[in-house]
């Protein structure tokens, strides 16, 4: 986005200027015309100190889902798709989404329809969006696909978010757990240290243990740096590797507590977007593309795939998701009911409902159960270092008396 000077002159005759960034001169030229200011000069600012600064391009999931609320909401009032682009380009406070859509405003301004003008951001508008919204604009009913869309989005925002905070939790005790851990073995610890080398007397057996650990910390304290950066380039090493990352996915989902959660959470997230994209006429075998893209976890995806390679032999969607452990009875049931009775969009709505509350029960479980297990750890490991340096003082001050 290149920054521009520009010399009009407003309502009143007088004249104005000023600077306004946008991707073209003929985009400082709208704006200026919906404020009333008629362009007399328009001019690009050359030059590094006139550049656009900025960090990343992608637009954050929660701005995203706010856009398609507002949007389809403005539809719904009857506002045209241009105009609706421009309020919501003016109304964004994410500067990468406001960029996109006057961009995608200019387009709708030429002529282009709005989903080949999304189509050219990828970036910000993932498959699911580009085709439903295609099916939109066959079938008449843009409202209708922009509203499925919305509450698709919505779901899947507040499910990601509950998983995440489900994992985040534990992992910033953990955090804190081994910080505070580390804190006392190399700065408390050893101050104690100094003082039980003056006894003239044998040390208990913990308190031995916890001293050589505090030794080992301020010795070898490059060790844990070291530690942490390999565990980091392996797992980006093995998530790299097509066939390892398939085998990190299996040990995932078969992780105790956290693997029945992601696999809810991936099921739910399977049956709601086949669901808004069938109740949205899009074709079943591009469906079966865009799932595939959707899905995280290879296990899933390879599942999907096989589902999609029997859909183009003619057989069932349901037939490899009832061989493979990681789609439950009722998944393949409910799916094989729909494919019979023709009720599959409404069938998979259901099945999405019942995994979105499963994750919903789960999360809660999983924090009430985890929470009290982390403050115990924590308490313990504070307290055997605690305990191991209380145990000599109270010897020395028996001694004393």
């Amino acid at each position: 986005m290149a920054q521009y000077r520009y010399k009009g002159r407003n309502r009143r005759g007088k004249t104005v200027q000023g600077k306004l960034q946008a991707e073209s001169e003929r985009e400082i030229r709208l704006q200026l015309r919906d404020q009333g200011i008629m362009a007399l000069e328009v001019k690009e600012l050359s030059g590094a100190l006139h550049k656009e600064i900025s960090i990343g391009s992608g637009v954050k999931p929660q701005d995203f889902v706010i856009y398609m609320r507002q949007f389809a909401t403005l539809l719904k009032a009857g506002i045209t798709v241009v105009e609706a682009t421009e309020i919501l380009a003016e109304q964004t406070s994410s500067k990468a989404l406001k960029k996109v859509l006057m961009q995608v405003e200019t387009e709708l301004r030429s002529g282009n329809p709005l989903s080949e003008s999304c189509e050219q951001h990828p970036k910000v508008f993932p498959p699911l969006y580009i085709n439903m919204i295609k099916a939109g604009e066959i079938g008449g009913n843009l409202d209708e696909v922009l509203d499925r869309l919305a509450f698709y989005y919505e779901k899947q925002y507040k499910l990601v978010q509950k998983v995440k905070s489900a994992i985040t939790y534990p992992a910033a005790v953990g955090v804190v757990t081994v910080a505070v851990v580390i804190f006392l073995l190399s700065s408390v610890v050893p101050t104690f240290a100094t003082m039980f080398e003056s006894f003239d007397a044998e040390l208990p057996a913990l308190t031995q243990f916890v001293l050589a650990a505090g030794d080992v910390v301020q010795s070898y304290w490059w060790t844990i740096i070291v530690f942490v950066l390999v565990v980091i380039i392996g797992f980006k090493v093995i998530n790299d590797n097509k066939q390892s990352r398939l085998y990190l996915h299996f040990i995932i989902l078969k992780t105790p507590l956290f693997g029945k959660l992601l696999q809810k959470a991936e099921l739910a997230r399977v049956t709601r977007t086949l669901s808004s994209l069938f109740s949205s006429a899009v074709p079943v075998l591009q469906a079966m593309v865009i799932v595939e893209k959707v899905v995280k976890n290879n296990v899933i995806k390879n599942v999907i795939r096989d589902s999609r390679s029997s859909l183009e032999k003619g057989e069932s969607l349901s037939k490899p998701m009832e061989e493979s452990w990681v789609f439950p009875p009722l998944v393949t049931q409910m799916i094989s009911v729909g494919e019979s009775t023709g009720a599959l969009d409404a069938m998979l709505d259901k099945v999405a409902e019942f995994y979105e509350d499963e994750v919903d029960t789960a999360t809660e479980q999983l924090k009430s159960l985890i929470e009290p297990i982390l403050i115990v750890v924590l308490a313990g490991v504070v307290g055997v270092i605690v305990m191991s340096i209380m145990i000599p003082m109270f010897k020395v001050f028996d001694a004393i008396q």
